[in-house]
Parts: C-alpha cells; sequence; structure tokens
C-alpha cells in the first residue's frame, strides 16, 4: 500500500460511467443471502454475523463502526435479474482495529438466491495505518463489448493524521465471460486525497480527477479504456491577519489509454495500486 503518490478522483463527466453505490438495503435477507452462499456457516448468538472455520466471520450488516464491515450488495442494472455480493471474509482473531481477510463476490439470482458465479479475491480486506473504510460497488456501465458489460468494486482507505491526510479508493472491474466471473483490470486507483501539513493551515496538498470514456478502438475484441487524469494542487498559508488562504496551482492534466490483452486491462504504472 503506498503512502505519498499522486491520488485521484472519479469524475463524473459521463453518467454513464459515475459509480451507482452499494447499498445495504439491497442485500434484502442477507442471513438467507449468506446460508445459502455458504451452507457450513453458523450464525453467532446475537443473529448479527456468522463464522466460518477455523476463524472467518461474516457480518450480516454493515456497521457504523470501523469494525469488520459485511455485506455489499448492488442490484446489477445491466441484469437486472442478478445481484451483485461482495462478502469480506473477516480473521476475528485480528481484533477491530486491523482487518486482515478476502472477499468473495457473488453473482446471485434475485428469484431464487442461488449463486451463479464467485469468486475470491484474496487479502482485500487487509489494511494497516491506512485503514479500510468502505467496500461498495460501481455499476457504471462499462460496456467492454457488445455482450460483454462490467462492473466495479471500491475499496475506499483512509488514515487519521490532520497534518498528513491520505485518502485513496482503488477499483477493480470484474466480467462475466464463459460462465465465469473474472477480473477484467485489477487496482485502478480512482480517487484520493493526498499531501502534508502543519495540522492548522500551511502544508501542500494535492488531489486529481479521473474521466473513464470507451473508445471505439478495440483489443483482443474490449473496447479501449481512455482515463483523462486532472490533478490539482494548494499551498494554504495564513495571511498577515492569520486568515487561512488558499493558494491553488494551475491543473494539469494528462490521459491515457488502457489496452485489454486478452486477459486485463493494462493498468498505467502512474496510476496502479502500489504492490500490484
Amino acid at each position: 500500500m503506498r503512502i505519498v503518490l499522486p491520488v485521484l478522483l472519479l469524475g463524473a463527466a459521463l453518467a454513464s460511467l459515475s459509480p451507482a453505490r452499494a447499498a445495504a438495503g439491497d442485500c434484502g435477507d442477507a442471513a438467507a443471502l449468506v446460508q445459502q452462499a455458504y451452507p457450513k456457516a453458523r450464525k453467532s448468538a446475537d443473529g448479527t454475523s456468522f463464522m466460518l472455520e477455523p476463524q472467518i466471520s461474516i457480518a450480516s450488516t454493515l456497521p457504523e463502526s470501523d469494525a469488520p464491515f459485511g455485506l455489499a450488495c448492488k442490484i446489477w442494472p445491466a441484469h437486472d435479474d442478478l445481484l451483485l455480493v461482495a462478502v469480506p471474509l473477516i480473521d476475528s482473531a485480528n481484533g477491530d482495529h486491523l482487518h486482515v481477510g478476502d472477499i468473495e463476490l457473488l453473482v446471485v439470482d434475485r428469484n431464487t438466491l442461488r449463486v451463479r458465479q464467485r469468486l475470491l479475491q484474496p487479502g482485500l480486506m487487509t489494511d494497516d495505518a491506512i485503514a479500510i473504510r468502505k467496500v461498495e460497488f460501481d455499476t457504471g456501465r462499462y460496456a467492454l463489448a457488445p455482450e460483454v458489460t462490467a462492473f466495479g468494486l471500491r475499496i475506499e482507505m483512509a488514515n487519521h493524521s490532520q497534518a498528513n491526510p491520505f485518502t485513496e479508493t482503488d477499483l477493480r472491474l470484474y466480467a462475466l465471460a464463459g460462465g465465469a466471473l473474472r477480473v477484467v483490470l485489477d487496482g485502478l486507483v480512482v480517487a484520493g486525497t493526498g499531501g502534508e501539513g502543519d495540522a492548522s493551515c500551511a502544508g501542500s496538498f494535492h488531489s486529481s480527477q479521473v474521466r473513464l470514456t470507451m473508445s471505439s478502438a478495440r483489443h483482443h475484441g474490449y473496447h479501449d479504456i481512455i482515463a483523462v487524469e486532472r490533478t490539482d494542487t494548494d499551498n494554504p498559508s495564513p495571511d498577515q491577519n492569520g486568515e487561512c488562504q488558499s493558494h491553488p496551482g494551475k491543473p494539469v492534466k494528462r490521459t491515457y489509454r488502457m489496452r485489454y490483452d486478452g486477459s486485463r486491462y493494462a493498468v498505467p504504472a502512474a496510476l496502479k495500486v502500489m504492490g500490484l
């Protein structure tokens, strides 16, 4: 996980690619979903979570605290008979202040709750001083090919420092192809802020925005994805009266083209999650 690198915000200039956030209410009967997907899961005494062997916990609803996350669900507009479910599988032996675990993605039949496809994503619920804050679906219309529409999963992270604030949201795209669910874009940084200051006014801060569009050009049958990055900077300082004044710099734009290589989209190094 990186600490100081350009961070990005996914722009909403194109409504077709603007994120539709997951809502806990889309899960409906979350307990029934878990029991259907994990027949060996044991419900806790208070009914708010499940346990898998040996010590993996599944919370059935999203908590309001920083405790391990529960299910995130979103009806998939491109296939409205399907429900997208993200199941954080948390190692309960690590306490509430450090998440250690995986995420399993489920594509579920809304009528029967039968799991049609599933994909385990190891380590996506593991964090450190930069803590995971939110897990949500992005169901913007990522039309990769005439018969293929992807959906996204976003993981938002942040630290607790006022002097060195940092937030980052990572995007992964998944597609159904050949009856299987697979990753087609892995670890694109799409939102964030960062910088260094004195916790009262003076400092140097940055943020960026990325606008994604689908290109008409194709590689291996999938449309290229164009990412336009806008980076903004600010160097605030107190004026002679002690009032904090903003001093923004000139925005900088960069354009990247992500091509499908037959397996995945190649993520530009400048936009890639550290460690991938």
